[in-house]
């Protein structure tokens, strides 16, 4: 009995130290230093690089062995050769889109900032690394209080970590939509149970300035396990810049039969606008979709042309579309399906989280499916619409 009774006073102890104390997570984002281009709010911003051949990649959640896995893709498809101008050239370099969640994320970034150059270094920099080195994660009243408070680990220390090891400083910057790859990050909202995708949208709405966000704080952000980090902080700043929302935004928003992920996430952008939430609240984006698909779902599903994301220039050439998603997701484990008795503790919480993890996964992948279905057919139908003017004016040379 007396494990019990001690462990019941370190409950206690820690429930009383909880009352009074807090996690103090700042928001880093900047406000706008000035008026926003409309482009950035209604993702108008384009690309200039055009071929026959789209390639979309998707780093699902799984901690480090996420980001091993998905490093592992990367080695395999630098070493498909694919003809190009001026000769061959690896498949790598003709990645159009990258998206991450969690583990998956840091990779995510990592290639999209340094591209084919990330095979080089992120391994011994990041897999042969121990990320956990700046964080607490033994069990011990001060971490039991910390985590009764808001979360065992603040928002300052993985992100420095991250910052030091992987990204030097780097911001939303070098992520330039004129340039392979185009980078989503994604992390959930936890008050509006969507996904937070970090780019021109979200923090459009929230004039805030995404040029100058931290890489390494937005992939914090999309690891961030409940518990374990406390939530990061994102502050709105209302009326501060002359955004305005995109017009599909209130439709998606007054149209009933609007597809669920659609609606929740525009009902969220225009919370974030109207100034009724001051702070963004983020966690793990493996709670709203383990696979990283939101980004590439939502900027076809808000798309106001048949042909977006792309520009038309891009999309009257695509011939081929290949998406990859790399699941670093655990199989059914434990032995506790053998007997009456179980799941206890640590396995009841895990099997709870799988389950959710599984079921949001599930949902998202066939939001994903349907949506590309559907975008393949709405392009086959623009383009065989085109005229010769149309199509010569788009960069196609007559037949």
């Amino acid at each position: 009995m007396r494990p019990l009774r001690t462990l019941a006073h370190v409950a206690v102890v820690a429930g009383l130290l909880a009352g009074c104390a807090s996690i103090d997570n700042q928001p880093v984002n900047r406000p706008l230093a000035g008026n926003l281009p409309d482009a950035m709010i209604v993702g108008t911003e384009g690309t200039s690089y055009s071929d026959d051949l789209m390639i979309g990649l998707a780093f699902s959640g799984g901690g480090t062995r996420a980001a091993a896995f998905s490093y592992g893709v990367l080695a395999e498809i630098d070493r498909v050769q694919v003809p190009g101008r001026g000769g061959t050239t690896s498949l790598l370099d003709r990645v159009d889109f990258v998206s991450g969640v969690s583990g998956g994320s840091v990779l995510a970034a990592y290639f999209g900032l340094k591209k084919r150059a990330a095979l080089d270094d992120f391994r011994e920099r990041f897999l042969l690394r121990d990320a956990e080195e700046s964080l607490s994660t033994g069990v011990s009243p001060f971490s039991i209080t910390r985590a009764l408070a808001g979360g065992v680990n603040d928002s300052t220390q993985f992100p420095r970590w991250l910052d030091t090891n992987l990204f030097e400083g780097a911001t939303f910057r070098e992520f330039r939509s004129d340039r392979r790859p185009r980078v989503w990050i994604n992390a959930s909202d936890i008050y509006n149970r969507t996904s937070f995708v970090f780019g021109a949208t979200a923090f459009g709405a929230l004039c805030s300035d995404l040029s100058s966000y931290p890489i390494a704080d937005a992939v914090a952000a999309s690891a961030a396990v409940p518990v374990l980090f406390a939530p990061v902080v994102i502050q709105s700043f209302p009326r501060e810049c002359n955004a305005r929302l995109p017009e599909w935004i209130q439709r998606a928003r007054n149209n009933p039969n609007a597809p669920p992920m659609l609606k929740s996430f525009a009902d969220a952008i225009a919370r974030y606008h109207d100034g009724s939430m001051p702070y963004v609240k983020l966690l793990d984006g493996g709670l709203v979709d383990n696979f990283g698909l939101s980004g590439f779902t939502i900027a076809r599903m808000s798309s106001e042309t048949p042909y977006g994301p792309f520009t038309p220039q891009q999309a009257v050439k695509l011939r081929r579309s290949i998406f990859v998603v790399v699941d670093a997701g655990r199989a059914p484990s434990g032995d506790w399906v053998q007997t009456v008795e179980g799941p206890r503790g640590v396995d009841l919480v895990m099997a709870a989280a799988d389950t959710a993890t599984e079921a949001a996964l599930r949902a998202s992948f066939t939001a994903f499916e349907s949506t590309m279905a559907d975008w393949q057919q709405q392009l086959v139908r623009w383009r065989c619409g085109l005229s010769a003017a149309q199509r010569q004016r788009f960069g196609v040379a007559p037949s």
